[in-house]
């Protein structure tokens, strides 16, 4: 079977490199806030090109911490999309404020800035953008869209861990960025773990102090903040990974690009490519097919494990159903849920289990 995802598959040096790292920290003693931590947050803002980074418990308390930080709460809303993980709205409703749901471009299943137009109300305080899975497009568009409305842009980069566009990285575009090291994810923990980074220092002092029960310094709380703290195990091992994650994203980009050259069945549909390769790193490979739920059941019949990201889309879940929206509705948003599958491009596979998910999507017969 060709896996989604095949973590037994990795290399040797890096479970190698993973074991020594979390040795170094059972022998220093220290487990939570330490030198682990903050040599990874220098690190991982170096890698966004940014000046700050603040590690945090996962991805969607990031997304928090940077809303609260940006002081939106109750009152404000923020705009974001529907083709997300439930996190991204639950972040959004965490902090207080009123999510509001814009639909999404159906060449790219990214947020449509025409929707999100149609959103704009006085109260609108903040537009979270995902770069669902793992692509940046249009971003100078968004920062000047953001800026002219005087709006924040905060960047939800779960997915898009590398990806860039004209030189800059997912994250440093907006006001902050917020990622998951969840641990499918193109850097992945052995658990949960995030990260918010930000070109601005006043935002990441109190983002420390918010994940850390706002304390700013021991036992003195000038506000009410939560636990969310990247424990140093966690920080230490992904700082082991990260020596692998340019290597691994160039094997995602080789995958896609053998994806789109090779599927060429008339009933499954690809989405836009890229205009740049860095721009897409491909947490995900997307497919849409009318006739989805057969073409899983042939693939799986074929050895071809896949996944459906996101089936059901914000506004259809119970606790969601009355939330804001664009008065145009969301018909792009469920016309892609429930078209959309995910099929395996992941750094494990070999050109010849490549080459097999190509001959199966190819070979479908919808019947």
């Amino acid at each position: 079977m060709i896996l989604m995802n095949d973590f037994k598959a990795e290399p040797l040096p890096i479970r190698e490199a993973m074991q020594a790292a979390a040795a170094r920290v059972f022998e220093s003693g220290w487990y939570v806030l330490g030198r682990e931590l903050e040599a990874f947050e220098r690190e991982w803002a170096t890698v966004c090109g940014v000046d700050h980074a603040v590690g945090v418990g996962n991805g969607m308390d990031a997304i928090e911490i940077a809303l609260r930080a940006l002081d939106i709460g109750p009152g404000d809303e923020v705009i974001t999309t529907p083709m997300t993980a439930f996190a991204t709205v639950l972040a959004i409703l965490r902090a207080g404020a009123t999510p509001v749901l814009a639909d999404i471009d159906p060449d790219t299943a990214l947020l449509s800035m025409d929707s999100a137009e149609r959103c704009l109300t006085p109260q609108t305080r903040a537009v979270v953008l995902v770069h669902l899975y793992g692509q940046v497009r249009n971003m100078p568009d968004w920062v000047d869209w953001c800026a002219q409305r005087g709006i924040a842009l905060v960047e939800d980069c779960a997915q898009a861990h590398l990806a860039a566009q004209n030189g800059t990285t997912a994250g440093a575009f907006g006001a902050a960025g917020a990622y998951s090291f969840y641990p499918t994810k193109n850097l992945g923990a052995i658990g949960d773990g995030g990260m918010l980074v930000t070109r601005e220092q006043a935002l990441a002092k109190r983002a420390a102090t918010l994940r850390n029960y706002g304390q700013s310094v021991r036992y003195h709380h000038p506000e009410l903040g939560l636990n969310s703290r990247l424990d140093e195990i966690q920080a230490a091992i992904l700082s082991a990974r990260l020596q692998w994650l340019a290597e691994f994203t160039q094997r995602r980009r080789e995958i896609a690009t053998a994806y789109r050259m090779g599927i060429n069945h008339p009933e499954v549909r690809l989405l836009t490519a890229p205009e740049a390769e860095s721009a897409h790193v491909y947490h995900l490979f997307v497919v849409c097919c009318e006739a989805r739920d057969a073409l899983q059941a042939h693939l799986q019949a074929h050895g071809v494990q896949t996944l459906i990201h996101y089936p059901i889309p914000v506004h259809q879940q119970p606790p969601c159903l009355d939330m804001r929206r664009d008065p145009h509705g969301l018909g792009h948003s469920e016309y892609h849920a429930a078209r959309c599958l995910s099929l395996p491009c992941h750094p494990q596979m070999s050109d010849a289990d490549t080459a097999a998910v190509i001959a199966a999507v190819n070979d479908f017969s919808p019947g």
